[in-house]
């Protein structure tokens, strides 16, 4: 296969002030088929983007907690569909809002039904999060609770949007699944995934806390003014969080992602050993929401998201970890490839029917960059072109 294209196709982006530096490598289901870099970690300094660059991978973290979670449901420590208060009682005390009155304190009341880790796993318990719902925000506001990017536990208490299970909203309900892995092992989520998947995938850069050799190869994130401008941004998780995010605050390469987007298309198997049972694995591959439609949503806060369109064509739904689209894209991805990012433009998808999985990577914001789109969009049809050739 010859990827000679993508190589061509980083640099031209760069070259042209669409992207600071950017990483995009390919996987089949044995190791790395392609890995390229260009451009630089940050504006204005001289290292130069590689292929063991550190990310903020941001919510690509969802897919690992998800893991987490399962493998905890393997053993039998909880389920599916009980419910999760049982584990984390803090749950418990969860009401759904329903307004606010004139003096602009919250209307709360009781949820119809208990949320169980189904509901946390596809985004339909009812928590959502503030970017992605400005009641969320007004909520917040009023009730002094911190965002969610503080890492402290009282940024996880805003109340539910909606009755679980009732519709899809991107949320915060990864991190409780996170809380319910923490609360059967008695381990800090990031020693926990350590001992049970990064560290037997060999996932060696990825961790919730990166130390000062690993961070010297960080990415800087950048923002994207409204006239397309970028410059150095200022945002930062706390290095020191009360709380581990299960659903965005891993840091590693890209290439350590690849080891665990090949784990799963190797159905749950890495290096002889077996991080997950082939039926757990094809249930995160199984459409999970009915006929809810998810991976959308009009941004409540530009400064960190774009508005995420329907893409025509498509037709996505939620497994346990992963967006379905359950349609092919024409001259890419196979249907029922899976597909998720991160909020400051990482991207990836698993396509198990032509045995391949691509990251792609810069680090801006706000999420949804579309120069980072229409690369991807043209890296998948250079790559697809490359198999078939």
């Amino acid at each position: 296969m010859n990827f000679s294209k993508l190589d061509a196709l980083l640099k031209a982006t760069v070259d042209a002030g669409k992207l600071p530096g950017v990483v995009l490598a390919v996987s089949d289901r044995d190791g790395l088929i392609y890995e390229g870099a260009s451009g630089v970690r940050r504006i204005g300094e001289p290292a130069a983007m590689t292929t063991d660059s550190l990310f903020w991978i941001a919510s690509m973290t969802k897919a690992i907690t998800t893991t987490a979670a399962l493998q905890c449901v393997e053993r039998g420590q909880f389920s599916l569909d009980a419910p999760a208060a049982d584990i984390v009682p803090m749950l418990a005390g969860f009401q759904v809002l329903e307004g606010f009155d004139a003096a602009g304190a919250p209307r709360l009341r009781p949820p119809k039904r208990a949320i169980t880790l189904r509901h946390l796993l596809t985004h339909t318990s009812g928590l959502s999060y503030e970017f992605a719902c400005p009641e969320v925000t007004r909520y917040r506001k009023a009730m002094g609770v911190p965002d969610i990017f503080s890492c402290k536990n009282a940024a996880l208490m805003t109340p539910l949007m909606f009755d679980p299970g009732e519709r899809w909203e991107y949320g915060t309900g990864i991190d409780f699944a996170g809380k319910m892995v923490e609360a059967v092992s008695g381990k800090r989520l990031g020693e926990y995934i350590a001992e049970n998947i990064t560290g037997p995938l060999g996932m060696a850069t990825t961790s919730f806390h990166p130390d000062d050799a690993l961070r010297a190869k960080r990415v800087g994130i950048h923002a994207r003014a409204p006239d397309g401008t970028l410059s150095p941004s200022a945002f930062d998780l706390p290095r020191d969080p009360e709380f581990e995010m299960g659903g965005g605050g891993l840091f590693g390469t890209l290439l350590d992602y690849h080891r665990f987007l090949r784990m799963i298309l190797n159905q749950g198997s890495a290096g002889g050993r077996q991080i997950l049972k082939p039926e757990t694995v094809a249930l995160m591959g199984t459409n999970q929401i009915g006929e809810m439609t998810c991976g959308s949503f009009e941004s409540a806060m530009p400064e960190l998201t774009n508005s995420v369109p329907e893409i025509p064509g498509t037709r996505n739904r939620w497994g346990l970890g992963f967006m379905i689209n359950e349609v092919a894209v024409p001259g890419g991805r196979a249907a029922n490839s899976l597909s998720w990012a991160g909020l400051a433009n990482t991207y990836y998808w698993i396509d198990p029917t032509n045995g391949i999985a691509v990251v792609v990577g810069t680090q801006i914001l706000p999420f949804f960059d579309w120069e980072v789109v229409a690369l991807m969009v043209a890296a998948e049809q250079a790559i697809y072109a490359a198999l078939n050739a």
